[in-house]
């Protein structure tokens, strides 16, 4: 038997979670091709590790926030499936009500604060975010995703700057899949080790290995820690890879099949089965046994998505102010 840093309740966890993320994927890129959901739709196949072993190395109380490959993460943060495919599919009891759609998922109950449609308009956002939690005087720490494409953006820089100034306490995490949209790292400047980036602002910085979720969990738990303890930002490069398009109506012809397998060579969700499997963490028969109960899951979503209403006329109305917290706002 071999020995692992991590308990058996972690691997069967990460399994799981990541299993429920790929089945329900696979069912969105189904059910776009179907044209039950409509408008854009960026899966996130491939990238599950980078929010496992963040999940496992923080709380419940950190904030999270990403850019529009977004129905993976409040997922894994505790949104029901059925309230991410309602989204998806535009309806009421969406975790956006409808309104969002894939792009803009969000959920003020699980601390997550989207889903962002503009290139690297999330990244100030989480910084912001960082700064409220310093301002109030928590130990909550903020995780703010992005893809390599933002990290061309002035307002990455600019909040990287911000964030080491002040010594916010946020988690810069570039989701590094090679590819903004169909140009290349290598085609958009000649820094392609993206955590160099970091080192301008004197920021700790580091390249992680973004298909393992126990390198992910490693990086996380020390950029954390570093955080809570009032020492400021990181910036974690995950190298990860997707395994469709951009989107679903990228083809991805400017990516070669070998390219393609060598990442799924590298998959995930198969390391920690292979794992499992040599730890005897779990048998043949309850690892499916949990892809039943994730399958399970997945039509239990479709099925309340189906049956829910669309939103009403009226509710282009509601949502646009938070009253209760901004009293100066007249009728």
């Amino acid at each position: 038997m071999s020995k692992t840093k991590f308990t058996k309740q972690t691997y069967l966890t990460w399994y799981e979670q990541m299993l429920l993320l790929r089945r329900f994927e696979e069912k969105a890129g189904q059910l776009y091709i179907q044209q039950k959901i409509r408008g854009f739709c960026h899966l996130y196949i491939g990238q599950e590790a980078l929010l496992a072993g963040a999940v496992s190395a923080t709380t419940r109380e950190d904030n999270y926030i990403t850019a529009y490959r977004d129905h993976a993460h409040p997922i894994i943060l505790g949104v029901s499936p059925g309230e991410v495919m309602a989204e998806l599919y535009g309806k009421i009891t969406g975790c956006s009500k409808g309104k969002g759609g894939s792009m803009h998922m969000f959920s003020k109950k699980y601390h997550f604060f989207g889903g962002h449609g503009i290139v690297g308009g999330q990244v100030p956002l989480g910084a912001g975010i960082a700064f409220a939690e310093q301002y109030k005087g928590t130990k909550n720490v903020t995780l703010c995703y992005m893809g390599d494409g933002a990290v061309r953006q002035g307002a990455f820089h600019e909040a990287l700057n911000m964030a080491m100034s002040w010594k916010l306490p946020v988690i810069f995490i570039i989701e590094n899949n090679f590819y903004a949209m169909g140009t290349s790292v290598a085609r958009t400047s000649n820094v392609t080790d993206l955590h160099k980036l970091g080192f301008a602002y004197e920021m700790p910085s580091e390249s992680v290995d973004g298909m393992s979720c126990e390198a992910v969990h490693e990086a996380i738990e020390k950029a954390v820690t570093r955080a809570r303890n009032g020492e400021g930002p990181s910036l974690l490069e995950m190298n990860t890879y997707r395994y469709r398009g951009h989107s679903m109506s990228d083809p991805a012809k400017y990516r070669t099949k070998e390219e393609v397998e060598k990442y799924k060579a590298q998959d995930p969700i198969q390391q920690v089965a292979e794992t499992i499997k040599k730890n005897k963490f779990a048998t043949d028969a309850e690892l499916e046994a949990i892809e039943q109960k994730v399958m399970q899951e997945v039509e239990a979503a479709v099925k309340f998505a189906e049956e829910s209403s669309f939103p009403t006329a009226d509710e282009l109305y509601k949502d646009v102010y938070a009253q209760e917290d901004y009293p100066f706002i007249m009728e």
